[in-house]
């Protein structure tokens, strides 16, 4: 067992999701929202009200549902384009429309920064053709700007000082970019084993990455411009797609994953896991109006 798990992991409700991926803590709620992109949910555990999961619709391709500095409003990224979502109402108001070059795609990573603006990624939807890029959505303008394309499946993405740091996951590569004129400079690539889906980051600056088909995480530790793989942790999941960190103490780390594709699913794939961890998170950030 890698050194930074405290308990042994729990598989939250019965939930099996197609393609569970974008898990996001709410501090202000407690809760969890997550986001089943083939099967258009949006899901929200609460963990301190007896697990209870509640379920909601979305547009079709949604790929994310992030914070606002709003309460219980939240940003949802959609082939639709992008929307304020009044979560009691359950009223989406749509204020962006998805980038007119990225026809042909779907949204897939997304984040909104540490100044409040909105990046997300898009990528053919099979997975076959180098079409996707990387957007980004200031809160004070309705125009998206490209930053840079020709990617396969753009994942993870973490700003660490004055590097993003993001993947391909196909092409089996993270990189260290820096955000320069309105553009994504890339400064270094760093070639790994399997594919790299998507990641969270730790208070120490340790990205844990969700290892597409290899059931399992790798904890790299991030040192400047270098990346040095730490250790693995094997889950119980076939296809984990995404982690971040929730709980009172930012130190449960969360993992969503997914049965799409697998010729005999097992009956945990798709599930949401909750890990205790003797590592920290921090607070995700919120878009900025």
């Amino acid at each position: 067992m890698a050194n930074f798990i405290s308990s042994n992991l729990q598989i939250i409700g019965d939930y099996r999701a197609e393609l569970g991926e974008t898990p996001m803590w709410c501090a202000r709620s407690q809760s969890l929202l997550w986001v089943d992109i083939l099967q258009q949910r949006l899901l929200r555990y609460w963990p301190d009200e007896d697990g209870r999961i509640e379920i909601h619709a979305m547009p079709p391709f949604t790929s994310a549902v992030l914070l606002t500095e709003l309460a219980e409003c939240f940003l949802v990224v959609s082939q639709q384009g992008i929307a304020l979502y009044d979560y009691a109402h359950q009223h989406l108001e749509f204020f962006c429309a998805y980038p007119a070059n990225a026809q042909g795609t779907r949204p897939n990573e997304a984040a909104i920064a540490p100044d409040g603006s909105l990046w997300f990624s898009s990528m053919d939807p099979q997975a076959k053709r180098g079409i996707g890029s990387w957007y980004r959505l200031n809160g004070k303008s309705d125009a998206v700007q490209h930053l840079t394309g020709n990617l396969l499946v753009p994942n993870t993405l973490q700003w660490v000082d004055d590097d993003i740091w993001f993947a391909d996951s196909l092409h089996h590569t993270f990189y260290r970019a820096t955000f320069q004129a309105d553009s994504l400079n890339i400064q270094q690539e760093y070639p790994v084993s399997g594919i790299p889906d998507g990641s969270t980051l730790t208070t120490q600056r340790q990205l844990i990455n969700s290892n597409w088909g290899e059931h399992c995480l790798t904890r790299y530790q991030i040192s400047g411009a270098e990346l040095q793989e730490v250790d693995r942790f094997d889950l119980p999941v076939s296809q984990p797609s995404c982690c971040t960190f929730g709980g009172s103490t930012l130190s449960d780390l969360y993992v969503t994953s997914a049965s799409c594709g697998l010729p005999h699913p097992k009956a945990v794939d798709g599930g949401l896991i909750k890990i205790e961890t003797t590592l920290t998170g921090s607070l995700s950030h919120q878009f900025k109006f």
